[in-house]
């Protein structure tokens, strides 16, 4: 009984070292920056223009804005968790083609962003910046937001206190706090310091939204569309691609093909 008195303490203890490691570096877990020297050139098949924000703090914000000759519309872009706009850059001739702008932000600590992500008001505010700053040359009522994994929590936020034309979620998250404990059961949700909670902000939104998700996602699991479409509206749509996982999915035919048709309709 004592030994396992013993036991039970020390592993009660590291249970506490690990819970406590995960509460403090959270960022190194969930960030997966590609920081670029300040003089990169960037190379891509359509023009685009380099844009420095400066963000509420002062930190200088980059981004790129692709350009077609008379846009549609823009195409308010956010990526995923890890790479910088040199790699995200390449999926901008998708929606370019279709006559759209399109404008990326690197986060903090990516590519050629300065600073690092400490929180999340933080890192919604910077993304808040970065709209107002497009807001300046393109009415709302042309600018589609479009979320990508990590970005689909900053892009619902967006449209739930904006009014884009449309917001486009793909591979979405329920929460983060759901999604770490889909993977990680064991660990404390209140330990998460960025909740990320897509399920209360979705219902806010008062554009039109597309929830795109592929049904063998390995990394935001496909459930998580399916519990965030009861708080769709009625006109609103989950389209599910069938064999299709998390990475590359912009660059499927069958995305592509969707994403033609949401975009040269009137409505959605």
């Amino acid at each position: 009984m004592k030994l396992f008195l013993v036991a039970f303490g020390v592993a009660l203890v590291l249970y506490a070292a690990v819970c406590c490691l995960l509460y403090y570096k959270q960022e190194s877990l969930l960030f997966f920056p590609q920081k670029l020297p300040p003089g990169y050139r960037f190379s891509f098949p359509v023009p685009f223009e380099e844009r420095w924000i400066p963000a509420a703090d002062g930190t200088r914000l980059h981004g790129l804005l692709f350009t077609t000759p008379d846009p549609k519309g823009l195409i308010f872009y956010l990526h995923g968790n890890a790479g910088s706009l040199t790699s995200w850059g390449d999926v901008a001739p998708v929606y370019t083609r279709l006559g759209y702008d399109v404008f990326m932000l690197d986060y903090r600590g990516y590519g050629k962003s300065e600073g690092t992500i400490s929180t999340e008001k933080q890192f919604i505010s910077d993304a808040e910046v970065a709209y107002e700053h497009v807001k300046v040359r393109y009415h709302e009522n042309q600018i589609v937001v479009v979320g990508y994994s990590l970005g689909t929590g900053l892009a619902t936020w967006l449209a739930a206190h904006y009014q884009p034309r449309l917001l486009i979620l793909q591979a979405p998250y329920y929460s983060f706090q759901d999604l770490a404990q889909h993977f990680y059961p064991w660990v404390p949700g209140v330990l998460l310091r960025y909740p990320m909670r897509t399920h209360e902000l979705l219902p806010q939104v008062k554009a039109p939204v597309v929830l795109i998700h592929g049904d063998q996602d390995e990394v935001v699991y496909y459930g998580s569309s399916l519990k965030l479409k009861p708080l769709l509206k009625p006109t609103d749509r989950l389209i599910t691609l069938p064999g299709i996982g998390h990475n590359g999915m912009t660059e499927t035919l069958i995305y592509q093909t969707i994403i033609r048709g949401i975009l040269s309709a009137p409505t959605v």
